[in-house]
Formats: C-alpha cells, structure tokens, sequence
C-alpha cells in the first residue's frame, strides 16, 4: 500500500467526489487505514462514485474519464500491483498498451517489421467507445480464471458498480470499466487479451496498444475476409461493438496508428515511419 501511495502522489491529478486531494492523503491515510483496512478485509468497504469530467478529442467529440477519489485510487493502484505480475506471463507479445517495459514506439518497430515482410494491407479495427461500454459480467468471468480470489474479485466489481456524479447527479455503471481509474488499464488488457488470443490461433500479425488494434495480411481479399470474421467475433464472443464507420482496409501510407504514419524508401524500399502530419500539426498547435 505504501508503493501504491507512492505511485499515486508521483502521478498527482486532481481530487474526486469527496473533495480531498492529495496534499491531504497522507493525514487521512494515518488517521483512517486501521478501519479502511478491515472494512476491505470484511467485504464491507464501499467506494466512492467516480467524478465525471469531459475532455475534447481532435475531432470534437468528447472523452468521458472518471476520476476516482484519492483514497480509491490508492487502493485500486494496490490491487493493480498484485494482479499485474499475474496477468503479465499470460498476455501477448504483441499488446503493447498500459504494460510495464513496452512502448508506442516497439509496436510501431513490430508494425514495421510486418509492413517490410510484405504484409501489406492493414485492417483498422476501431471498438466503439470501448471503455464504455465493457460487459462487466464477462470481464469478471476473466478475472476470475486469472486469479481466483473472491474477496479481491469483490473488491474489484464494486469499483466497476460504484457509478458516476455528473454535475451533482448520481448516474449507475452497469457497463463499462471508468476511463481514469488506476485498475482500467489492466482490465482492458484483461479483456482485450482474448482478441489477441484468437487473433494469434488464426495465425495473423497484429499489433495492439490498448484498444487500438491493426492487423496487416498480403493481399485485399484476405483483409475483407479477415475484417468481417474478427468483427463478428469480437461482438459475438466479447460482447463489445465495432464501429462500422471507422473500422476499414487501408494501405501503410494512410494508415496514422499511435501518432506515426508510414511511407516507402524509394532507394531501399523498405517502409519507414515518422511522426504523422497531423501529430505534427498538433504539436506545433500546443507550442
């Protein structure tokens, strides 16, 4: 619990519902642990509801994060440091997202290796709203097998039920894992990790970071046939909905995945990435 609390303050961040921010944890923490620890040892303890704040995305939507209270955050990023190191053997090595030791920039590397081994037609897989719209039923399903632990697994679907406050409103969260959360990541490779599973078993190449998956093949007909079967899975078997809109075929030079786009060498034609124009565009616009 004291790495958690010290993970918590190093990534600082702003207060949830019940007021308190970090400058006041360490008092509260002293004052409180003995009891918030048996209330979590006697299945008793209740987390606060998630403060719900709005971000604006490049194309004017908005992102939804929740965020949790201080103390929360503490004890989710407590049971994160557990189960990680449980879940770590079992995931791919091409899931790259919320992983300790592995970047944006080694799934690019391992998208460019598949590029220049001729895989050349990418499918563009986009999960609407991901984070969401998480079926929580089956997301503990999966918990449950990796670590078997009723009291944690408790703990850990209180977190996903203990709902939003939207400009003073208590909102419940049947669905969905809070984007913000300290658990989230972990439980979106949780989820995800099935996907590559059965991407992996189909013998494709794929690279993950998050909820953000391509998956390149040699030719146009295997990407359409690839496109419509992994669509069908993935809402048949994870119960999650694919965005038909943005979900496409493409070639390398229009692809932009995790901020890089991609062109060809024309002297050694091999593929190579930069930073994608409209990163570049951006950067410049926050300088």
């Amino acid at each position: 619990m004291n790495e958690a609390y010290k993970k918590v303050c190093a990534n600082k961040g702003a207060g949830g519902v019940d007021g308190m921010e970090l400058e006041e944890l360490d008092g509260f923490i002293r004052k409180n642990w003995n009891s918030i620890r048996e209330q979590i040892r006697g299945r008793s303890y209740k987390p606060q509801p998630v403060r719900r704040v709005e971000i604006p995305k490049p194309n004017g939507s908005k992102r939804k994060l929740g965020i949790p209270t201080v103390m929360d955050r503490v004890i989710q990023q407590g049971i994160a440091q557990i189960i990680s190191p449980m879940c770590e053997p079992l995931f791919s090595d091409h899931s790259y997202g919320f992983r300790p030791n592995r970047s944006c920039e080694m799934a690019i590397k391992d998208m460019l290796m598949f590029l220049n081994e001729g895989y050349e037609w990418i499918v563009d897989i986009d999960l609407e709203k991901f984070f969401d719209n998480v079926p929580q039923d089956k997301l503990m399903s999966l918990v449950h097998n990796i670590i078997n632990d009723g009291d944690t697994e408790s703990l850990i679907r209180k977190y996903l039920k203990a709902g939003v406050m939207v400009q003073g409103r208590y909102e419940k969260t049947e669905q969905g894992t809070p984007q913000g959360g300290n658990l989230t990541p972990l439980l979106s490779n949780i989820m995800l990790n099935e996907l590559d599973k059965e991407l992996e078993r189909r013998g494709l190449r794929f690279v993950r970071y998050a909820d953000d998956c391509v998956i390149a093949v040699r030719s146009e007909a295997s990407a359409k046939r690839v496109m419509y079967s992994i669509t069908d899975w993935i809402e048949r078997k994870l119960g999650l909905k694919v965005n038909a809109d943005k979900t496409h075929i493409t070639r390398p030079m229009n692809l932009k995945y995790l901020g890089f786009g991609f062109w060809k060498d024309s002297k050694t034609k091999e593929w190579k990435c930069r930073p994608h124009k409209d990163s570049v565009q951006k950067f410049k616009r926050t300088l």
